[in-house]
Formats: C-alpha cells, sequence, structure tokens
C-alpha cells in the first residue's frame, strides 16, 4: 500500500476535506496514474449527499479522470509510461459473464466494481478521481488521443460516454431527427456528438437562456420546453429522443414529440418514480428505453471519435479547495457545462 492525497466526504453530506488515502501496490496487469483533472459529475454530488441510498465513507468521489501513466506492471501490454490515459465509471468487472464477453461491461451481470463509493471483489475499498494518483487494471483504463486535451477530455469520461452510446446505438446520424432534451453537463455533450454523426439536432430545455449556447454547440434548431406551444408544434417529429433530465416530468409529453416506430431513451436518473400511461407508447409503436454509460471498448471509440471531430467538454477549471463551493453550483445549475478539478495542487 501507498498514501496518496485526495479530496474525501467524512460523512453523509459532510463538506469535501483534503486528506489521504491509500492506494494498492501496482500488480502484475495494473497501472499507476498520476491524475491531472478530475470532473465533477452531478452523481459526485448524490451518492456524496447518501441521496441514492446507503454509500461508503470516508467517499472520495471522482469517475471523470484525466492523467498520465507513471508506473506499469510487468505484464501490462497495452500501457507505456508517459501514456495519456482516462478513467471512467468502472474498474472492473466479472469478465464472464455474456455481458462482459461482449464487451458491455456497464451491465455485468455480476455488477461492475465502481471506480467508488464501492469495493473490488477482492474487499478492496474504492476512492475516486478527486485524488493525486490512481491505480487501476489495464483493461479499464483507456487512451486518450493525442488530439484531446486532458481537461477537456476528462469529462468525456462519462459525459461522454453516457450520451454516445445512445446515440451510436440507436443510429443517430445522416436522415435523423434527433432531440437532446437538458443542455446541461451531459446533453451540451449529446448535442456535440449529435451533430458530430450527421442527425438534424434539436435541443430543448426549459428556458430560452441557453440558446445561444446552444445553436453555438451543434444544435440546428432550440425550443424551449416551458413554452405551451412547444410539445404542440413539434408533435410526431423525431426519430430520437435522448434525455438528460434528472428531475420528475411528464413522460407522455415528450414521447407524443416522437414519429411513429421512434424512441425515447432516458439517461437521466430522477430519484422518483415516474408514471405513464401507455397509450403514449401504443399509439406509434415507440419505444421508452434507458441507457447506462458504456463499455471500455465503447469507451475508447467515442474518445477517439470526440479526437477526430475535436470534441472537447465545455469546461470551468476549479482547484480542489473549491470542490464544496463548485458543488452548490451544480445543484443550482450555475455552471456551463462541466466543472473540472485541476489535480496538480494534490500532488
Amino acid at each position: 500500500m501507498t498514501t496518496v492525497n485526495a479530496y474525501a466526504a467524512p460523512a453523509p453530506k459532510a463538506p469535501l476535506e483534503r486528506t489521504t488515502i491509500p492506494r494498492r501496490e501496482v500488480r502484475e496487469h495494473d497501472v499507476l496514474i498520476e491524475i491531472a483533472y478530475a470532473g465533477i459529475c452531478h452523481s459526485d454530488i448524490h451518492q456524496a449527499r447518501e441521496e441514492w441510498g446507503e454509500a461508503s465513507f470516508p467517499m472520495v468521489p471522482g469517475h471523470e479522470i484525466a492523467g498520465v501513466v507513471t508506473e506499469v506492471g510487468p505484464g501490462v501490454t497495452k500501457y507505456a509510461v508517459g501514456d495519456r490515459v482516462g478513467i471512467g465509471c468502472f474498474v472492473d468487472s466479472c469478465r464472464e459473464c455474456e455481458n462482459c464477453l461482449r464487451g458491455e461491461e456497464q451491465y455485468c451481470l455480476r455488477g461492475q466494481v465502481p471506480t467508488y463509493n464501492g469495493d473490488g471483489y477482492d474487499g478492496e475499498k474504492m476512492y475516486g478521481g478527486y485524488s493525486s494518483h490512481i491505480v487501476a487494471d489495464e483493461n479499464y483504463v483507456c487512451r486518450i488521443p493525442d488530439g484531446l486535451s486532458l481537461d477537456v477530455a476528462a469529462p468525456l469520461l462519462c459525459a461522454g460516454i453516457t450520451l454516445y452510446s445512445p446515440l451510436a446505438h440507436w443510429n443517430a446520424g445522416p436522415g435523423k431527427k434527433v432531440a437532446i432534451v437538458g443542455v446541461g453537463g451531459l446533453g451540451h455533450m449529446g448535442v456535440k456528438i449529435a451533430h458530430a454523426m450527421g442527425a438534424e439536432v434539436t435541443a430543448l430545455s426549459q428556458s430560452q437562456r441557453k440558446k445561444d449556447d446552444a445553436l453555438r454547440l451543434g444544435a440546428d434548431h432550440y425550443y424551449a420546453t416551458g413554452d405551451p406551444e412547444t410539445f404542440s408544434k413539434l408533435a410526431g417529429s423525431f426519430d430520437l429522443i435522448v434525455s438528460t433530465i434528472s428531475a420528475g416530468y411528464d413522460l407522455g409529453a415528450y414521447l407524443s414529440l416522437l414519429k411513429v416506430d421512434g424512441t425515447m431513451v432516458t439517461v437521466g436518473a430522477p430519484d422518483t418514480p415516474s408514471s405513464l400511461h401507455l397509450f403514449s407508447l401504443i399509439g406509434g409503436r415507440k419505444t421508452l428505453a434507458g441507457s447506462m454509460i458504456g463499455g471500455i471498448r465503447e469507451t475508447q471509440e467515442m474518445l477517439d471519435f470526440c479526437a477526430a471531430h475535436g470534441l472537447g467538454a465545455e469546461i470551468e477549471l476549479i482547484a480542489p479547495e473549491q470542490i464544496n463551493e463548485a458543488y452548490e453550483r451544480v445543484v443550482a445549475s450555475d455552471v456551463r457545462y462541466r466543472f473540472v478539478i485541476d489535480v496538480a495542487s494534490l500532488r
């Protein structure tokens, strides 16, 4: 074991504070990564505040990690010292179930090992990216292409893949009309990626406040969902809707925006149950689906795609001492569009 610097929540809802945490020694197939940047995801806040059920403390959040390899185990073949790499939402899986074998480790039937707020299969406590270093198996690490700077690449390890996966799976591209609901930390990447895939992109947000941003990011159209005319005007318009909304909302209203055989995918995770009148689906042979991040192979595909198209997250860089302030601003929707921690001062 070695000790590294980190920021941790000592208890539920407690402010994060500077501390030290243990990291395992580098094993045969491990890489040691010096973390350069870590994105702040709203799910970090939910877990640090124990809003998604019982959690493990002290907690070091962070699953949008970008850095540089500084040591490799003797069996490592994929990476070398100096390589630019990233880690997302999980750091291990069973590697044996049907989902793992087809490269969908995020749906591991045994349960993937989360980057933080959980334990490894051997009982090791997992600590996330708000820390100076992390050790991980090479098979759960992705290469960050040279075309992406590490600061804007970090949020791609969650926000980027969360939107890329459903857009790729449901074939967003030329000839498809795609709506991204919510122009925030997740949605702004959805607008960028859907546009780069060649789809006709409509951004839907509560007010007109983010219109200029959405059009700059690649949206062809923008509508405010707070305007009651929007839903009648756009009825039956879209082949695919990806919703990033994380609060309760009227599913039927959004399903009415789909064409026949259209699909609505939710990637937001409201903490309250939703209700749905099934005629909203039956009336147009529509599909309501969900999606959760992506496997390692698809995450690498996403990073390569973003590098090829010059897509990084829109970020506000902060020092570790500003994490608690950033949490409050995220909750207040006062960020455009992702906070990223400059981890250098933790070393």
